[in-house]
């Protein structure tokens, strides 16, 4: 249980990271970097397979890794898209 915990901070960190550099400014910090990656992976996990869209790089931590990051850059352009309309 701990271990899958690490696990999936360490995926969620990583997919963040990358995802900050995709969509500029819009970083977060690590603590949200983490957490928008988590998200990120939740909304691919659910999103991709209604679509009909296989995500299979491989498995394991870089296919994991890739779509949380795919998840987190749709996350963080959508919050993008909510600030440019409140402002």
């Amino acid at each position: 249980m701990l271990t899958a915990l690490i696990v999936a901070l360490v995926i969620g960190a990583v997919a963040g990271w990358l995802a900050g550099l995709l969509v500029q400014g819009t970083g977060f910090g690590l603590l949200g970097d983490i957490v928008v990656g988590i998200v990120g992976a939740l909304i691919t996990s659910t999103l991709l397979p209604k679509l009909g869209i296989g995500l299979t790089l491989g498995g394991g931590i870089i296919g994991a890794i890739l779509a949380a990051a795919i998840g987190a850059v749709i996350l963080l352009l959508i919050v993008r898209l909510v600030r440019q309309l409140t402002a």
